[in-house]
């Protein structure tokens, strides 16, 4: 371990897969203890396996991010049980593309649906452990997206490009509000990112796969691991005077 993140407890919600579960490891290989966060809690508990395996330190349990109460009252767990968080990674999130004239009732669960994990969900679970956070001095990483700039060419659902521009709003904000504490907010606008959360759209349209990659100077699509790095930067020393800021792990889509 080179330890970028020793001596940290970070917090990361949807760790069961994907980009969180990158995340994950990638701390935890840099030295920070980790508390996996997501309603699949068989998923999670697989990862904090890995975890252990690797000589890390790492919990799981299972949270329903919309679910507010549930929030405070694992917050509190992990303070009393574990320690201070000083590093909060909200990650969870789903994505749904309905165009806003598809059938209404479709549109409408997307909506409650999307905005509550995606945005209410940030501030669920942020608002939960930010007593903690304040008290380290810590740093929150958000998962924006692509999707937090509106990009014509790839249409997506009107809830989750609000629920994805409402994270970077969140963002702006809370650096604003916490810096006096030392808590410095940050984002990640990854690109097209291989995770279980697209693997439907990257088998069944090709035309959208393309679409991206037509406007991806790197000519590929991304893997969870290309997203460790911007978040170990954002969590680390290395990044002591960045907040409020988003960086874009994009393939260089928003350039073209």
């Amino acid at each position: 371990m080179s330890g970028l993140l020793d001596g940290n407890l970070a917090v990361v919600t949807g760790g069961a897969s994907g980009i969180g579960e990158a995340i994950a490891k990638g701390y935890a290989k840099e030295g920070a203890h980790i508390v996996i966060l997501d309603n699949n809690l068989e998923g999670a508990a697989a990862v904090v396996k890995e975890i252990l395996d690797e000589g890390g330190e790492a919990w799981s349990f299972k949270l329903d991010v919309t679910n507010r109460n549930q929030c405070r009252e694992l917050a509190g767990q992990v303070a009393e049980k574990i320690g201070q968080t000083s590093i909060l990674v909200n990650n969870a999130g789903i994505n749904r593309r309905n165009a806003f004239t598809a059938d209404a009732d479709d549109v409408t669960q997307d909506w409650d649906d999307i905005i509550g994990i995606n945005l209410s969900g940030v501030f669920n679970v942020t608002h939960a452990f930010v007593d903690q956070l304040r008290a380290t001095k810590g740093r929150i990483v958000n998962i924006g997206s692509i999707q937090s700039f509106l990009h014509v060419r790839t249409p997506n659902s009107p809830a989750y490009t609000t629920s994805k521009h409402g994270v970077l709003g969140f963002t702006k904000a809370l650096a604003a509000e916490l810096g006096k504490d030392g808590v410095r907010v940050n984002a990640i606008g990854p690109g097209l990112i291989e995770t279980p959360l697209n693997e439907n759209a990257r088998a069944n349209n090709p035309e959208l796969i393309q679409t991206f990659m037509d406007h991806t100077p790197l000519g590929r699509t991304g893997k969870p691991e290309d997203i460790v790095g911007p978040a170990i930067f954002l969590a680390s020393d290395m990044s002591a005077y960045v907040s409020g800021g988003i960086i874009m792990a994009d393939g260089g889509y928003r350039t073209v």
